[in-house]
């Protein structure tokens, strides 16, 4: 979960909190670093012929091996150039200046945490997003010291969120809340599990892949416990839950959803395959009824039926970015939906009919403008729906992301880590590395 203020924090926690036990993670209102780039220039109309998309047997990029680099699909990138964009992309991020680039940051005895600067604090997702990109571009050291200081600080050995993870804490490692937030916990699992593939597994805590099936065991069973801790998935309608803890595990976050993953999970996990099989297809059902007809946006929050919770959390904010790029690399890596590239279409036209391609971050459902401001996180979503959208559609984003600086200065954590992870999937760095 990225950036909120602690007004927010403690407001929202005030409603939503289960049982007194630590702050829920909330999305933020954030600000972010202004993009300056538009899709204006190639903005589909209504009847442009669309190009047929790979045929679906080419396009699943799991069981084929071969994923879709759209820089040199579509922009005519070299591999040179694309190579020196993600190694500028970590040099910065990972390497750059303390106060104005970087956002990984060694410490201690082998470990190191990504911070989320605008906060100041460290949160479940930072770290899972960190484990991510860096078993993608095969950088074991910074892998194995991010997740030493999640086990280590993050990790909760008792109570009744035992083998969960705590969302934030400070940069000393005290933990800020003791409940989890449902994302880090989906994006920890597959980054174990590819790292089990790239590296192998070692002893203790760099047991990558019995460290992945540890959390899905726990994501399973805390119902069972009792107490105020839930399972991860709502055991009736097979969704992500917000937060596996009281009244905030009756409503899911559309972002949440990451059916690829499942189906990833059904494939390796230890146990409860057929599961996990079947969440990969009931959030492919969820997305229908999440994303607005017309304009295909989806809210931070919804109820287990796709309609929105209400509050501030309805409309198309931070967290819903993401559904963006969910959607697509599901059809990129699975191919077992074709809605959604109906779904990939529609906003993606929807964003580049705004403003003359300047895009805000934040609308309505129905596609009422909520902020003027344009961010690189949105830019990088919007790239990564292009692998599910017809090439007249997706391109003028591609060449945005392509032409978006790599975010510096406070808000630099999430619209960072976004672009960085959007340079990947589109650039067919982002695999499914099998254990």
């Amino acid at each position: 979960m990225h950036g909120r203020t602690s007004f927010l924090l403690v407001i929202v926690s005030l409603l939503l909190s289960a049982c007194g036990t630590g702050g829920s993670p909330v999305p933020p209102a954030e600000r972010t670093e202004p993009a300056t780039a538009t899709v204006a220039t190639l903005a589909p109309s209504a009847t442009v012929t669309r190009t047929p998309l790979p045929a679906v047997t080419s396009v699943q990029s799991f069981q084929t091996g071969s994923y879709r680099n759209l820089f040199e699909e579509y922009l005519g990138k070299s591999e040179e150039d694309i190579q020196a964009k993600l190694d500028s992309a970590w040099r910065m991020l990972f390497y750059g200046d303390d106060e104005s680039e970087r956002v990984y940051y060694p410490v201690g005895d082998g470990m190191a945490y990504m911070l989320d600067v605008g906060n100041n604090d460290v949160r479940s997702e930072g770290m899972s997003y960190g484990m991510m990109i860096a078993v993608q571009l095969d950088k074991q050291e910074e892998f194995n010291r991010l997740w030493k200081w999640t086990k280590t600080h993050m990790y909760q050995t008792d109570g009744p969120y035992r083998g969960y993870f705590s969302w934030h804490c400070d940069r000393d490692g005290k933990q800020l809340a003791a409940n989890p937030a449902s994302d880090g916990e989906e994006w920890f699992v597959t980054a174990l599990f590819f790292a089990s593939k790239r590296w192998g597994d070692g002893e203790g805590e760099y047991n990558y892949r019995a460290e992945a099936d540890a959390i899905l065991r726990a994501m399973r069973t805390k119902t069972a416990e009792g107490g105020i801790a839930t399972d991860m998935f709502d055991p009736v309608t097979k969704q992500v839950v917000f937060v596996p803890s009281g009244r905030n595990s009756t409503f899911t976050d559309p972002s949440y959803h990451l059916p690829a993953f499942y189906e990833l999970w059904a494939l390796w996990a230890a146990e409860d395959n057929a599961f996990w099989s079947e969440a990969a297809a009931e959030s492919r059902k969820f997305f229908h009824l999440a994303a607005h007809p017309v304009t295909g946006l989806m809210p931070d929050y919804s109820n287990f039926d796709g309609t929105p919770t209400g509050g501030e959390h309805e409309d198309f904010r931070f967290d819903a970015w993401r559904t963006l790029a969910n959607v697509a690399v599901d059809y990129a890596w699975f191919g077992k939906d074709p809605w959604q590239v109906e779904q990939s279409d529609r906003v993606l036209s929807f964003l580049a009919a705004q403003d003359s391609g300047f895009y805000g971050n934040q609308y309505t459902l129905e596609g009422k403008a909520l902020s003027g401001d344009h961010s690189t996180g949105l830019v990088a979503m919007a790239g990564v729906a292009a692998l599910a959208a017809h090439r007249e559609i997706g391109e003028p984003f591609v060449l945005e992301l392509w032409n978006a600086k790599i975010p510096r200065g406070t808000w630099r954590y999430y619209d960072g880590l976004l672009y960085f992870m959007a340079l990947l999937h589109v650039s067919g760095n982002f695999q499914g590395y099998a254990p």
